[in-house]
């Protein structure tokens, strides 16, 4: 709404927190959809919680993964939406129905992944210690992409823009740009320090609009280059950085760098502390300086695609930074007048007259006489903040929020048909057909009315690396000096069988109740054995208890 009225009016950063988003289990990543509607949060228990932004509201939990969630990316229509979790498994989601339909299996951690940013059927993979893999989701194949030296493997890769080049950069700080059809080397350069050494590259991240690219290094500098000067410049280039942006104060290392969606401005978020920087890329002057709460690390930053709002995680909890916003209500009448103190209103003669007979009619010029031209009310303009530059009309078939309904954890089956054990005994017929034995001709079908719909067999591709170690352990399973985050454990907790584990919600007992192992619970005045468990995922009734089977009520 209005993002026309966006743009250069002002800053365009955010100035201050703007509140939190409480997943309930502890949060790692986030990513926004293409559009901004949904925030998607892949937390410590292996669920993925999906945020209706406008709302600030939960639209839909998956329960996706066992272990934590490490890695996420919506497709460019956001129906699908591609996790990556710490036991090296990367899964392929339906948002809507929150299926999987595809799994691969890798040998070693995934560092980060990428749905292309047009073709639907490829994601880009980098695993740990391992060259960066191509996946083609269609026929489960996947491609090994060249690197510059074999020996080194700590490699990060990036589509472009458009997804017609990938970047890759590893820890001698060598840049290869591939073609994404071919894997041809197009263009190469090497970041080097002032005084010629290299230096690690730890990730590259594009920007919405515009051909510039950020490469963060290990030598706590963030350099911003130009794409097309790098095709430009070939193989064995030495283009010059746009920017250099780093705290010449304190030498922060950065732990994650984005742009801003209109590619203005870039934030970086501190890898000591929650702390937030952001630059304007044009000009490269620090902008704000953005923090929370003081002792929290930060693990992940994303910036709006269309809003000056940033969404940052510390401690699992996600917290939003926006603008200040002022009401002004002089924008909606230009002679509205704020008033300090009640003002006795002076009434003009004519003013609440049907009919001003003082009123002389002027002619309709200009402005007045197109009123009454016929506007046009059912054509629809596209959204440019929604375009990108070599398209002309919005994708009509994306995704862009989620319907809430209630969602039965684990329905009855078969709700309208008969009970299972009213089954109607069938004899074989002479001809070998089945029948009924009440005479009927026809074999009585269970209504498949209100069944739960058969899910799709997932498959699980084992991709095969050469020469990849198998006991590499993530990087988030160790961080140092987070506290907080070692007294969770990752995964779900220990004891939690069947459906029950998915559903968030369990109440607590009252003071005086007992909690029984089967996880029926019964207050002080119910005294006596309970027979029968849970009926459903978070029904707090047993069967017992409906049957009046429980004894030694006072």
């Amino acid at each position: 709404m209005n993002l026309e009225l966006l743009e250069s009016f002002g800053q365009n950063y955010p100035e201050e927190a703007d509140g939190t988003l409480d997943c309930i289990s502890m949060a790692l990543t986030c990513t926004f959809n293409r559009w901004g509607t949904l925030l998607a949060v892949g937390c410590n228990d292996g669920r993925i919680v999906i945020w209706d932004f406008l709302t600030r509201g939960i639209a839909k939990i998956i329960s996706a993964h066992i272990h934590p969630v490490c890695s996420l990316c919506w497709s460019r229509d956001g129906h699908k939406l591609v996790s990556a979790s710490t036991d090296n498994i990367v899964s392929l989601w339906d948002v809507l129905t929150g299926d999987c339909d595809q799994r691969f299996r890798f040998p070693s951690p995934i560092l980060k992944l990428q749905y292309h940013p047009r073709d639907l059927d490829k994601v880009l993979v980098c695993p740990m210690k391992s060259a960066p893999v191509l996946l083609t989701l269609s026929d489960s194949k996947h491609v090994v992409l060249p690197v510059d030296d074999d020996s080194d493997l700590n490699v990060v890769a990036a589509f472009d823009r458009r997804g017609e080049y990938i970047y890759t950069g590893n820890a001698k700080g060598k840049i290869l740009v591939l073609n994404t059809n071919t894997q041809d080397l197009v263009a190469s350069f090497r970041v080097t320090t002032g005084t010629s050494n290299t230096t690690a590259i730890k990730s590259i991240e594009f920007a919405r609009k515009g051909s510039c690219f950020l490469i963060n290094t290990a030598d706590r500098i963030i350099r911003v280059y130009d794409g097309r000067e790098i095709l430009t410049c070939g193989r064995d280039g030495e283009p010059e950085p746009m920017q250099k942006l780093q705290d010449l104060v304190n030498r922060t290392p950065w732990k994650r760098c984005c742009f801003s969606g209109d590619g203005e401005y870039i934030v970086a978020g501190s890898a000591r502390q929650h702390a937030l920087y952001i630059w304007e890329k044009s000009i490269g002057n620090l902008v704000k300086i953005l923090h929370g709460t003081r002792g929290e690390l930060l693990l992940d930053v994303a910036w709006h695609p269309v809003r000056p709002i940033i969404a940052s995680i510390s401690s699992g909890v996600v917290s939003i930074w926006a603008q200040n916003q002022v009401e002004n209500w002089s924008a909606f009448a230009p002679d509205f007048k704020e008033l300090d103190e009640n003002v006795e209103y002076e009434e003009r003669e004519s003013e609440f007259d049907i009919e001003d007979e003082d009123k002389s009619e002027p002619e309709q010029t200009g402005a007045d006489a197109a009123e009454d031209e016929e506007v046009d009310v059912t054509s629809v303009d596209p959204i440019v903040a929604f375009c990108s530059s070599d398209e002309e009309l919005e994708d009509f078939k994306a995704l862009l929020y989620l319907p809430i309904a209630p969602e039965v954890e684990d329905p009855e089956e078969n709700p309208f048909g008969p009970p299972p054990d009213a089954a109607v005994q069938t004899a074989p017929a002479e001809d070998g057909s089945s029948h009924t034995g009440g005479g009927d001709k026809k074999q009585r079908q269970p209504s498949s009315e209100g069944a739960p719909p058969k899910k799709k067999a997932r498959t699980t591709t084992i991709i095969e690396l050469q020469g990849v170690p198998s006991d590499e352990v993530h990087p988030l399973l160790g961080v140092k000096g987070d506290s907080k985050s070692k007294k969770k454990t990752a995964g779900r907790p220990k004891g939690s069988k069947g459906k029950e584990k998915d559903f968030p919600f369990r109440p607590k007992p009252y003071r005086g109740d007992r909690v029984y192992p089967d996880g029926v619970e019964v207050g002080g005045g119910m005294k006596g054995r309970v027979e029968g468990g849970l009926t459903a995922a978070g029904s707090l009734v047993s069967q017992s208890y409906k049957r009046h089977d429980i004894v030694g009520l006072d």
